[in-house]
């Protein structure tokens, strides 16, 4: 443990360059007079680890030096495989990078090691079913922005106009197989489908990154914002037992709100309320559990749906004749 401990201190030190004493215990979990004890047994090794005082203060390596001792597991090594997925990074344009980190990664293992089967028995497809990656040409662009900081020229289509605009690049996010960009827009930040992105090109002038923008972070509250500005209605709905289990194709907030007010109703079904689009919107998305679902207030898009539902009766009750069949 004081062996895993010590590495891990030099690996931080070395990657975020200089720490107090109080930040390192916070990370390990343990005493200020324990790092004290690591920081000596470090400098007792030969490892040129020196102490600033003062508020500003605390723990940095030597400038210049670097260790060649990375500590890298087999299975560490192997969850690194994992996470790099080949069709992201292709149209990120660092295939050729992401290949080349792959090839030192197996040289730097010991003799025998097989960091690839990780890689060779798990698969990650990024993109939902019935649908493939949305592409587009303009993401090294975007990238190469994002990486060195600097501004990006965009011309961006949006309800079908097209107009200009001057971001602060703040990360790139691929959800669901799509691509899109967090961005400074003036003192707002925004999100841009990368599709939209209709010409792009990296600026010369640095962009000041904020120091304490967290990029996960951010998405996760703006994900949750966004589903929240979409689902502008409420729903009370009765459900039948297959169609409890069929609401997860209404989506995962429909369904975790669902979950969070389930009760029993008569017959065997379930009652609960559920944020639902307004009009005309969301009778189709409820309408895509059938017969399995009844909707009980409001009572506008109950009659909604009633209305939808004898249109669509109305339309198959017509007998039809067949397609004649096409000549070959």
């Amino acid at each position: 443990m004081l062996a895993s401990r010590l590495l891990s201190i030099l690996m931080l030190l070395q990657a975020r360059g200089r720490m107090s004493a109080a930040a390192l215990a916070a990370e390990f979990e343990v005493s200020i007079r324990t790092i004290h004890r690591d920081i000596d047994q470090l400098s007792a090794a030969g490892i040129p680890v020196y102490a600033e005082r003062g508020r500003s203060g605390g723990f940095a390596l030597l400038d210049g030096y670097r260790t060649k001792l990375t500590g890298l597991t087999q299975p560490e090594a192997e969850t690194l495989f994992l996470a790099g997925l080949p069709g992201p990074a292709a149209e990120l344009g660092l295939a050729d990078l992401l290949a080349a980190a792959r090839l030192k990664l197996m040289a730097a293992l010991p003799a025998g090691a097989e960091a690839t089967r990780i890689a060779a028995r798990f698969h990650l497809d990024p993109a939902g079913w019935f649908r493939s990656a949305e592409a587009s040409e303009l993401l090294p662009e975007i990238a190469r922005a994002v990486w060195s900081e600097r501004y990006l020229r965009i011309r961006y289509r949006s309800s079908g106009e097209i107009y200009g605009r001057k971001l602060g690049p703040l990360g790139l996010v691929l959800k669901g197989g799509v691509w899109y960009l967090v961005a400074e827009s003036g003192k707002s930040i925004r999100t841009y489908r990368a599709a939209q992105i209709v010409e792009a090109e990296a600026t010369d002038e640095p962009f000041a990154r904020p120091k304490k923008f967290d990029l996960a972070a951010h998405w996760a509250k703006a994900s949750r914002d966004y589903e929240a500005s979409v689902y502008r209605d409420k729903a009370v709905i009765r459900l039948s037992p297959r169609g409890r289990r069929l609401l997860d194709q209404l989506g995962a907030y429909v369904k975790s709100v669902a979950d969070s007010n389930m009760v029993d109703d008569q017959d065997g079904w379930f009652r609960c309320t559920i944020p639902v689009e307004s009009g005309v919107t969301g009778a189709r998305e409820l309408l895509r559990l059938g017969e399995e679902i009844e909707v009980l207030a409001p009572a506008a898009l109950r009659a909604l749906m009633a209305k939808t539902a004898h249109a669509i009766a109305r339309q198959h009750a017509r007998p039809r004749k067949p397609p004649a069949p096409s000549a070959d």
